[in-house]
């Protein structure tokens, strides 16, 4: 028996449209909005019983466990791609001190480099720039 459809060619070639949930869910979200007050309770009532599988879904409710956190570290001013030399030096510092976790420095690594990036894309077109009015005999 042969389908519908060519071999390799879906009968939805766009594909779902974003945003746009199956009836299921839809139906599955009505009954637990309806019933959302006494689960909770319910939840509440297991957990101070003792369920640790109810306490731990209360506890990571209240309090979820952050995946983020504010880092204060002082890195050196980066006017220049020249400058990128003395952060990345702190930041190696901090993580040998024990100021910073390797993955916090390495975020902060990641920011040090976007920013020597954005300073190397206009020293390149502030370059250009000079390169075209010497071509153009200073001329604009």
């Amino acid at each position: 028996m042969t389908g519908r459809f060519q071999k390799g060619q879906s009968g939805n070639p766009r594909g779902k449209q974003p945003g746009l949930r199956s009836e299921l869910a839809r139906k599955i979200d009505g009954l637990l909005e309806d019933e959302a007050e006494a689960l909770i309770s319910k939840a509440i009532d297991l957990a101070k019983a003792g369920d640790i599988g109810a306490l731990r879904l209360c506890l990571e409710r209240l309090a979820p466990v952050r995946k983020d956190r504010p880092v204060v570290f002082p890195i050196p001013e980066i006017n220049s791609t020249a400058d990128v030399v003395k952060a990345s030096a702190a930041l190696l510092q901090a993580v040998a001190s024990g100021e910073l976790t390797p993955s916090e420095a390495a975020e902060l690594g990641k920011l040090v480099e976007a920013h020597v990036r954005a300073i190397e894309v206009t020293e390149i077109q502030d370059r250009l720039v000079r390169l075209e009015d010497m071509g153009m005999g200073g001329k604009r």
